[in-house]
């Protein structure tokens, strides 16, 4: 077998309509703002296929410094579709997963802003309690808190 020459995975990118809410919310979820910029130019147009784009982004990062979430609010060209309040079963981006070590707090810190439950919390075997939420402009949020000794 040959081995693969991927090193790592750097991010997974989220395009939202209000940057400041999707930052607090992901900071109160426990990221840190790594840092905003305006991505602008034919350099950036030619790696998106966009064209002539221009595009506020917010990188957060997760408390183990290895995982990024790149958040996106399109200034031009204009968003042409939107797909946040998708059901779980639909094509394409599904949910981001985080592990918590309070899943209880955890919802109630984001409820006050303005996440909501979409089912029901359960027990995963004797592993996990999960659940998903819908976060700020809809998105689809996975949460997991280890049970015992997973991790």
């Amino acid at each position: 077998m040959t081995k693969s020459q991927l090193l790592r995975m750097d991010n997974v990118g989220i395009a939202v309509d209000s940057l400041d809410d999707a930052v607090a919310f992901f900071t109160e979820l426990g990221l840190t703002l790594e840092g905003r910029a305006m991505i602008e130019g034919e350099w950036a147009g030619r790696v998106t296929g966009l064209g002539d784009q221009r595009v506020e982004i917010a990188m957060m990062v997760t408390p183990d410094g290895h995982s990024r979430l790149e958040l996106s609010r399109f200034l031009r060209p204009p968003v042409i579709a939107d797909h946040r309040n998708a059901p779980v079963n639909a094509l394409g981006y599904l949910r981001a997963m985080f592990t918590v070590s309070d899943l209880d707090d955890t919802l109630a810190r984001l409820g006050k802003h303005g996440a909501k439950l979409v089912g029901e919390v359960v027990r995963y075997e004797n592993a996990y309690r999960l659940c998903y939420i819908r976060g700020p402009e809809g998105l689809l949020i996975g949460l997991a808190e280890p049970l015992g000794g997973a991790r």
